[in-house]
């Protein structure tokens, strides 16, 4: 059965084309997308502006007849931190969905944890023991833990590198004094995840997902995404110290010469890079693994769990906590 996923996301809009089947990896036939950068289109009250609401509806109207055109059976569309947040959410919503006929799902925050770590989990299987899971989006950060399918723990974040750009820097390259300022705001955030995380005990593994950590990985010294994903891929914090006083002199150009980081996430690799080791160093880890996987991929294989053919059930559990 060929599965639609759209991924309305705070940096882009994302479509692959999955051909699933029960007991077996979803195997990608095609994959689209396009920048939007949605959490910068938004005004001072927290609401997305008319501008990002039609390039949001022109980009989802896109990947709807695209999804028509590879024979997708089932399209399954969800937004995450960019749409969850705008204070005209449901406004947003019921216009895309007049003009597309495309309803999309708002996935909270601890979902959209659970489904990461799910992603996680089968593609390391039950020998990786306990597995603590970060991602960072362009709206939040993703932190989970367990020994299982389901995380113990799961935390959301509004820690995500596009939003942090563009709520604390307002010069290229970024100002000393506003890099230390957001260094220990997101520290103070997460004092309390970090504490209820570390109450589990230590993870066997501790693993990255998203694309902030695989640019990072790639900049620290990790094989480029056309090694393949099987490749493994660090992180290491010594080496992610040594690289945010590095690119965090550099202007956005000059960072998107480097190779690995793309030209629409270069403003905002600082920050993420600023996420990441500070979410590090809150949970001991000194060192974390690069996986493939992801949110997409946990939407598929909870829609293969449920059954292909049958309707969707998805419910949520967990801890959520957004930043001011």
């Amino acid at each position: 059965m060929r599965i639609g996923v759209l991924d309305v996301g705070s940096n882009t809009v994302h479509l692959v084309a999955v051909d699933a089947r029960p007991g077996g990896h979803p195997t990608p036939m095609s994959d689209w997308k396009t920048s939007l950068r949605l959490v910068e289109l938004t005004d001072k009250k927290g609401a997305i502006h008319d501008k990002g609401i039609k390039k949001l509806t022109a980009a989802v109207t896109e990947a709807h007849d695209l999804a028509s055109t590879l024979g997708c059976a089932e399209l399954i569309a969800f937004a995450t931190s960019a749409v969850r947040s705008a204070t005209n959410s449901q406004e947003v919503l019921d216009h895309i969905e007049k003009e597309t006929g495309v309803r999309l799902e708002v996935l909270s925050g601890v979902d959209e944890a659970r489904l990461t770590f799910l992603a996680v989990r089968r593609w390391y299987g039950w020998s990786a023991g306990q597995i603590t899971n970060l991602d960072i989006g362009g709206g939040s950060l993703e932190i989970s833990a367990g020994a299982d399918e389901d995380p113990e723990c799961a935390f959301s974040l509004d820690l995500g590198a596009g939003r942090l750009t563009h709520q604390w820097f307002d010069t290229d390259p970024p100002e000393r004094k506003k890099i230390k300022l957001l260094r220990d705001y997101i520290d103070a955030e997460l004092v309390e995840p970090a504490r209820q995380l570390r109450a589990l005990g230590e993870s066997r593994l501790a693993v990255g997902t998203s694309k902030t950590f695989r640019t990072l990985a790639r900049l620290t010294g990790a094989a480029p995404s056309s090694a393949g994903p099987h490749v493994t891929r660090t992180l290491t914090a010594p080496g992610l110290r040594q690289l945010i006083a590095f690119i965090s002199r550099m202007t956005a150009a000059d960072r998107a010469e480097l190779e690995g980081v793309s030209s629409d996430r270069s403003h905002q690799i600082v920050a993420g890079a600023l996420v990441a080791e500070a979410s590090m160093r809150a949970l001991g880890i000194d060192k974390l693994e690069i996986c493939p996987w992801a949110l997409r991929e946990g939407v598929i294989l909870r829609r293969i769990d449920t059954g292909l053919g049958e309707p969707e059930e998805q419910t949520g559990t967990g801890q959520e906590r957004t930043g001011e």
